[in-house]
């Protein structure tokens, strides 16, 4: 299996690139701040998710796991934020937010399969 299958980080990286999209078209103010803050956090969802299984034990993914769990409460924070600031309108909150938690539910699904491994061994 490759890290590109599974279904978590593939939403991880939907919703890094739809940050993305927004941030790029925010002024160089927004952009430079919340926006880099909220693309910095989005994309290190997928990207612990990735490192994690690339490690050699089920207690190596799960701790970059807990990092990717970790980067998601930041991106939805910032993702309160940038509605708050009115630098997204609703429809677009609502969409990212339903999308994140998702992936927070099915992270910490992962998460737990992952330390059933653990505790087999």
């Amino acid at each position: 299996m490759k890290v590109e299958e599974l279904a978590i980080y593939k939403l991880a990286n939907q919703i890094g690139d739809s940050i993305w999209d927004i941030v790029l078209k925010w002024n160089y103010f927004e952009k430079n701040g919340l926006g880099r803050q909220w693309t910095d956090a989005a994309d290190s969802i997928d990207s612990n998710i990735s490192e994690g299984f690339g490690r050699l034990s089920a207690k190596d993914n799960r701790r970059f796991c807990l990092f990717a769990r970790g980067s998601l409460y930041e991106t939805i924070n910032d993702l309160n934020k940038a509605f708050r600031r009115n630098l997204i309108d609703e429809p677009t909150f609502k969409k990212l937010e339903s999308e994140c938690l998702n992936l927070k539910v099915k992270l910490w699904n992962y998460i737990k399969a992952l330390e059933k491994n653990i505790e087999k061994k």
